[in-house]
This record gives structure tokens, C-alpha cells and sequence, in this order.
């Protein structure tokens, strides 16, 4: 397959290299690959015999018109030359956009084929027993438990639900503390009303047992103290159980719960915090008859590190300790979004099972760290002006001053009391300058800086404060 690949003096020798061993003409047509014109490939593409044209991912021309006229496709290459090589060997097993860049098109076929994967195997997969439709145990996909700690306490507890499943999510357990009534179990499952996914109920006080058992399909957690009061109504009321280790031994808690006619039993030896026995905790997850249940959240909420690596740290040893169902819990600002990082660890594991480890997998959780630098070609320059410090007082806009703030997942801009919302910065930024509403250069680079700092902070989950660090 002949291939046009048109590029930039900056990038030439990137492409080149890249381009070695296949049958690709490299053409240099000016500084930048993306300035290319419809016009100007039209006249390469004629004076040469070629299959397809892959043009820079970073050009924003429509090359329709040119396709049209020639017969001969034009597709998107990668936005940075060093994803060249990468995709260059996929060429005739793929098919590229015409208008999404190779590379971010790549990854996200790779991650639709890598969830299609995911799907197949959750459908072929035996397992323990059912929930809902969710299959436990086996050899199904890890299940993730997402906590509501004090669920008698939380005052939007049907939205706090809905919106861990909408992240993943699927079983999610409702937390009664100490000061905790039945009536309180049976007012947080009545405001759940409707809602057909597994539900669970974390309790040790019979009595909130008791008054769970009427929704829950899971109740956490029975040993030696409750069983023998509570033992006998779960097993009427066919909720599956996770069983703790308390004076008694699991062993022997299971047996009890097996001998007040509890049929479906997950067992949980408990993990403990790391410095706390964590390691030593481990040794107690075995690979038996029952489902095991591994408590991460139990870890990540106690070390202060990010938690997208140390969930997926955790849901990877849960794996190879056969785990059916691993626990985790948005409790504090850093483990918020764990629900869905740990969703994604569990799919990981899924899809590394055929593999000595989950690397390549269409799917990651790198969030702030690339996979691969990209070594852009050195910059070009005679002169350099150091830049000015810029002085403390500022001259305001005539036109006002903006308040931006982010509301959910949209960030905000406000001004006169009028508000212009939008999920990328510069959508809310075209919008404030076609509206008239900044009049100096300098307020609009300011308020740049500001929208896309808010963009940031809701992509990665962080707070936002105009004027203040990111």
C-alpha cells in the first residue's frame, strides 16, 4: 500500500525515521504539517500514484473536496509525529478517521474493544450465586461495593446511591452506625424505593438486621455475637451474607451461619490498613469454598497517596487472592472518584487475566503521568527576551470584572449577573468575547488562565479557587 505521508521542516526527520521500511513518500510541504491546504494536497496527491494520504492529526482543514476529486482516501494520522511509529505497522489491520487523530482514535477503539471483552467474559462466566442479575463469585468479574457511611445521616442518601452506580457501582451498601433506630433502616431503604440493583446493609445490631431484611439483598457483617439472634431470619429472608472473623474464628462464624440455614455466605478475613498488619492480613485470604470479600477501601482511605494507583494496586492483589467482591468508600476529598477508579481496576483485572500482567490492556488508570513521553522537535529561535514581571497592580476592564467558578461538572463564568456555562474552557471564553463582554488583551488571557484552571479542577476531581494555585 502506497502511502502519502505530507509533513513539516519541524517535524522531517521525526517522520522519516518512522516512515523507514514502509512504503510511505514523505513530503515536506512547509514549517508546520498542520498548515497543509486542501489545495496543496490535491496537487501532491496528483503527481503521484498513492492508496491513502495520512495527513497531521493536528489540521483542522476538511479534506473531503479532495477525496472527492481524487478517489483517494485521506485519513487523520497521529497530532504528534512521535505516535508515527506506533501507528504506521496498524495501516491495512485498521481503519483510521478521516476525522478523529490516529492516536486518540487508537486508544479509543482499544478501550471499545477491551470493554467488549470485559462484557463477553462477565456473560460466559460461571459463578457462586445471583444478586439482581449480578452473578458473585466464580469466575465473574470482581464486584465493587461503594459504602454510604451513616446512611441514616445522609440527607440526599437516593442521589448519593444513584450516583455510584451511575460510576460504577455494583452493590451498594448502606452503613448504620451505633446511634442508628429500624426506623431510621426503614426510612433510608423506603427513599430507595425502586431502585431494582443490589442494595446492602452494614450493620452488627440485630435489631437494624432485622429491619434491613425487608430490601437488602446483602448484609454485612455477621459473626459469633449476631448470628444466633439474627441467623435464622436472614436465612428466611434468602439475603447472602458476608461473615467477619470476632472472638470466634471465620471458620468457625461460617459454620454458625451455615447452621442457622444461611445458604449463600461471603467470606471476609479483613484487610487491614497498611502499617497496621496489612501484609500479614493477606495471609488469611484463601481460595476456598466461599466468595471472598476484600476490603480496600479499608486501605486506601487510610494512606495518604492518590487513589487511582493505589486502587488499582489493590484490585490486582485482590485478583490473585481470587476475590469476589472488593469494598470501597468515597469517605474523605482524596478517595473521591474511587468508585469509578476501582470499577475501571476491576475490568483491568478482568482483562489481565490472560496476560503476566495487567500492562497493554486497551484500558488503564493513568491519570496525571503519561505512558510514554512524546519528544516534540526543538524549538527554532535567533533571539530570547526574558520575560517582564508582571506588575502588581493591574489595569480592570472597563466592561466589569468575572466571577468563574465550576457548579457539577460545568464550569461557570458570571458577570452583571449573568452567568454563561459550559464544559470546555474555551466554549465559556468564545462565548465571553463574542458576547462583548472583555474589552483588554490582557483580561482576556486572565480569564484563559482561569477557565481552563477550572476545567482542570473538574477533570481530575479537585477544588477551584479564582486567582489561586491549581
Amino acid at each position: 500500500m502506497r502511502i502519502l505521508l505530507p509533513t513539516g521542516t519541524a517535524t522531517e526527520e521525526m517522520v522519516r525515521m518512522a516512515a523507514a521500511g514502509f512504503d510511505v513518500e514523505v513530503i515536506v510541504t512547509g514549517e508546520i504539517a498542520s498548515f497543509l491546504t486542501p489545495h496543496r494536497l490535491g496537487e501532491l496527491i496528483r503527481k503521484g500514484h498513492y492508496d491513502m494520504v495520512l495527513v497531521s492529526g493536528m489540521s483542522t482543514a476538511s479534506f473531503e473536496g479532495v477525496e472527492r476529486e481524487t478517489g483517494v482516501p485521506v485519513y487523520r494520522g497521529p497530532r504528534h509525529a512521535a505516535d508515527l511509529a506506533m501507528i504506521l505497522p496498524l495501516i491495512g489491520k485498521i481503519t483510521l478517521s478521516r476525522t478523529v487523530p490516529a492516536d486518540e482514535f487508537l486508544t479509543s477503539q482499544r478501550a471499545a474493544d477491551a470493554m467488549a471483552r470485559v462484557d463477553t467474559r462477565e456473560q460466559e462466566a460461571e459463578c457462586d450465586c445471583i444478586i439482581r442479575g449480578l452473578k458473585i463469585g466464580g469466575g465473574s468479574r470482581m464486584k465493587v461495593l461503594a459504602e454510604i457511611m451513616d446512611a441514616h445521616r445522609c440527607e440526599n442518601i437516593r442521589e448519593r446511591a444513584e450516583s455510584f452506580f451511575s460510576s460504577g457501582a455494583d452493590i451498594v451498601d448502606l452503613g448504620f452506625g451505633f446511634d442508628a433506630t429500624p426506623a431510621d433502616v426503614t426510612r433510608v431503604f423506603s427513599a430507595l424505593d425502586g431502585i431494582d440493583r443490589p442494595l446492602a446493609a452494614d450493620t452488627q445490631d440485630p435489631a437494624l438486621i432485622r429491619a434491613a431484611l425487608v430490601r437488602a439483598d446483602i448484609i454485612l457483617s455477621l459473626q459469633e455475637e449476631n448470628i444466633p439472634l439474627i441467623g435464622e431470619d436472614v436465612a428466611r429472608a434468602g439475603a447472602v451474607v458476608v461473615v467477619v472473623p470476632g472472638a470466634g474464628t471465620l471458620s468457625k462464624n461460617i459454620a454458625l451461619a451455615k447452621q442457622a440455614g444461611i445458604r449463600c455466605i461471603i467470606a471476609d478475613p479483613l484487610l487491614r490498613p497498611a502499617g497496621s498488619g496489612l501484609v500479614a492480613s493477606l495471609k488469611n485470604f484463601r481460595k476456598g469454598r466461599y466468595p471472598l470479600f476484600f476490603g480496600a477501601g479499608n486501605v486506601a482511605e487510610l494512606l495518604d497517596a492518590d487513589s487511582p494507583g493505589a486502587n488499582a494496586l489493590l484490585a490486582g492483589m485482590a485478583m490473585e487472592l481470587g476475590a469476589a467482591v472488593i469494598f470501597t468508600s468515597e469517605h474523605s476529598d482524596k478517595t473521591r472518584g474511587s468508585v469509578r477508579e476501582m470499577r475501571q481496576a476491576t475490568e483491568m483485572m478482568v482483562l489481565a487475566r490472560d496476560r503476566p500482567y495487567p500492562k497493554d490492556l486497551g484500558i488503564d488508570l493513568l491519570v496525571l503521568k503519561e505512558k510514554r513521553r512524546r519528544c516534540e522537535p526543538p524549538l527554532e529561535y535567533e533571539t530570547v527576551t526574558p520575560a517582564k514581571e508582571m506588575p502588581d497592580e493591574i489595569e480592570y476592564d472597563p466592561k466589569g470584572n468575572f466571577r468563574i467558578g465550576i457548579e457539577g461538572n460545568r464550569i461557570m463564568a458570571v458577570i452583571n449577573g449573568k452567568a454563561v456555562q459550559g464544559t470546555r474552557w474555551q466554549d465559556v471564553l468564545y462565548t465571553l468575547l463574542s458576547q462583548g463582554n472583555v474589552s483588554l488583551l490582557d483580561h482576556a488571557s486572565y480569564l484563559g488562565r482561569e477557565l481552563y484552571k477550572a476545567e482542570l479542577a473538574i477533570r481530575y476531581g479537585r477544588s477551584f479557587e479564582q486567582d489561586g494555585e491549581f
